[in-house]
């Protein structure tokens, strides 16, 4: 189990929702939760967790320890925007995963993490379980996509949040999902191309990407309310910037091909149209798995707000339901994710 910081830490800039959360996954440490950068002028030998990209590193007092956070790779059942808890999170001294122009944490652990039999045969076994639960990221959806009969290659792109950090900082050619659509359909002509909107997008919580609304030119299926865990079932291939789901394409042995600079791309698992000459290891998945699963993330349990192992939050996840109306969210969480949930149908029927 990763440990979380110790000592003082600054927590600048956190939306006052995730403030509980922060107690939760960085537990051991005293956090002190601020507004603003400029309370902290003339403070030395800071350490100042923030959220994902929110500040460059030169905004920082000079001899700061900059933690970033974000969302880890197994959150919840449900998605983050309409403040549903969040099971894991990720604690990055380096950079964050997401960010290519420079190695993050989990990259150093890719690279020159050693990884034993012993870690290698948990790795293996918690992919198993995770792929046989069909659990994702969000696991939103109810509903299932059949393959057409007689379909003979067929290739998922995952929508992304273009506004996402992900997309700023992990691609360096094409940025919009109209983009990837239209590369992917022409060089693979012959292919049944599905487009999957970003659950954000497709609620209404996030705005469309650039021409989203010419998808449909370019794909032979818009797929919104479907089970993602299902899905990679029917198709043979995944094409993304650098979605989640070609890291969970991965686990499912379905070929990925990246058109950006995931943290799953560069190690010999994807063909990537952008090389990364800094990553020169290759790796296994069950490799992959041990880094990005198991060594990075931090997780938390619902049932007893502590620290806990990934193989925890599996077993949590499956019975979320349940777990999550007893520990997961507080009566104003509920109601604050229930109005945010109403107004992003309005929005979503209206587009």
């Amino acid at each position: 189990m990763k440990p979380g910081p110790s000592g003082r830490v600054h927590v600048v800039g956190l939306p006052f929702w995730k403030r509980r959360w922060a107690r939760l996954f960085l537990q051991g440490a005293d956090l002190r939760f601020v507004d603003s950068l400029k309370r902290l002028r003339g403070m030395p030998n800071l350490t100042v967790a923030v959220w994902g990209m929110d500040f460059p590193g030169d905004a920082f007092p000079e001899g700061t320890r900059v933690l970033r956070l974000e969302d880890g790779f197994l959150r919840s059942k449900g998605l983050g925007a309409a403040f549903v808890p969040p099971v894991s999170w990720i604690v990055d001294s380096r950079g964050i995963h997401f960010d290519a122009s420079k190695p993050s944490d989990l990259e150093e652990i890719l690279a020159g993490g050693k990884f034993d039999e012993d870690t290698l045969r948990r790795a293996a076994n918690l992919r198993g379980a995770l792929v046989a639960s069909g659990l994702t990221k969000y696991n939103v959806g109810t509903s299932r996509w059949q393959r057409p009969a007689g379909a003979i290659r067929v290739i998922l792109v995952p929508g992304q949040v273009e506004s996402d950090a992900a997309i700023i900082h992990g691609c360096l050619g094409i940025k919009t999902n109209l983009e990837l659509l239209q590369t992917v359909r022409r060089e693979n002509p012959e292919a049944r191309v599905l487009y999957k909107p970003h659950p954000d997008v497709a609620e209404g919580f996030r705005s469309k990407g650039l021409g989203e609304g010419e998808v449909r030119l370019w794909c032979d299926e818009v797929l919104l309310d479907i089970q993602m865990g299902e899905l990679f079932k029917q198709v043979d291939e995944v094409h993304t910037l650098t979605s989640l789901a070609g890291f969970e394409a991965l686990l499912r042995d379905k070929r990925v091909v990246t058109y950006g600079i995931p943290f799953y791309a560069g190690w010999g698992l994807t063909t990537d149209i952008i090389a990364i000459p800094r990553r020169t290891r290759r790796l296994s998945v069950d490799e992959l798995v041990a880094g990005a699963l198991i060594a990075y993330p931090v997780y938390q349990s619902l049932e007893t707000g502590r620290l806990c192992e990934p193989e925890t939050t599996l077993r949590e996840l499956q019975n979320w339901d349940s777990l999550s109306q007893r520990f997961g969210h507080s009566i104003f969480e509920r109601i604050l994710g229930g109005l945010k949930h109403l107004i992003g149908s309005v929005r979503a029927a209206r587009n």
